[in-house]
């Protein structure tokens, strides 16, 4: 098995170590109504295996448990992982997406949320192929930012020349190992959401626990945070407020492995 932090990319690497505990508590949850996707386009259920590839610190492996199925969150980030192990009746691994710890066709689902980009290679389909079942599922999700608001755009103005080369959602580049032979084609839905909470939680917290800003100098990182709250404190929408409520819309993509 390769050392799995080092087919991490360094934004992630250094960034996700840094601010493990800030991005619990800062990254928005889920739409309600993802929990019938789950049970619906990709079959979850009690007697189901399914493994969080790129499960961070478990945000979206509690999706997966209520459901009722078998979770194994894959994490290759130690301060990460250790966060995701503090969730009740889930197998927690190091492994990264390009070696995963399962046996031939041992999962019914694969599902990777706010984490396909950092690994979209053709390879890794490859050991997704090996590892589901023909007839399994693979699901991508993100929860993408509502820029139409103008708040929100502010603040991707303002985070974007921190990307560097870091891979995004938004650039596009995790589609480009689709169409894969060994599956179906990509199908799409989208579903609302809202992250609801203080602004300390919702913005400052999110935005410092994005990976190639929480990987910056700390000068820099000083700066991002005075920015945010200077955002806060003076825009028309968000002066004020206790509660915020973040703009999100969750995509979610899935196919299935050939052979079912």
């Amino acid at each position: 098995m390769p050392d799995a932090t080092a087919l991490v990319h360094s934004a992630a690497r250094d960034g996700f170590t840094r601010e493990a505990r800030t991005y619990g508590r800062g990254r928005p949850d889920y739409p309600p109504a993802l929990a019938g996707w789950l049970t619906g386009a990709l079959g979850l259920g009690p007697g189901r295996r399914v493994a969080d590839v790129g499960a961070g610190t478990g945000k979206f492996t509690r999706l997966l448990i209520a459901t009722g199925a078998q979770a194994l969150a894959i994490e290759p980030v130690a301060a990460m992982r250790d966060e995701a192990a503090r969730l009740p009746g889930v197998e927690v691994r190091d492994a990264p997406a390009q070696a995963l710890p399962v046996a031939d066709a041992a999962l019914d689902a694969i599902v990777c949320a706010q984490a396909f980009h950092w690994f979209a290679q053709a390879a890794v389909l490859d050991e997704f192929a090996r590892a589901l079942r023909p007839g399994g599922a693979l699901g991508l999700v993100w929860n993408v930012r509502d820029e139409s608001v103008d708040w929100v755009a502010r603040i991707t103005r303002l985070i974007t020349p921190y990307e560097g080369d870091a891979p995004r959602f938004h650039k596009g580049d995790w589609r480009r190992p689709f169409p894969h032979p060994a599956f179906s084609a990509l199908v799409e839905s989208a579903f609302p959401y809202e992250h609801v909470g203080p602004p300390q939680q919702v913005i400052i917290d999110r935005f410092m626990s994005v990976s190639f800003i929480a990987a910056q100098p700390e000068a820099e990182r000083d700066r991002v945070r005075a920015a945010l709250e200077r955002l806060v404190a003076t825009h028309p929408q968000l002066r004020g407020q206790d509660t915020v409520r973040f703009p999100y819309r969750t995509l979610a993509f899935h196919c299935r492995r050939s052979g079912g």
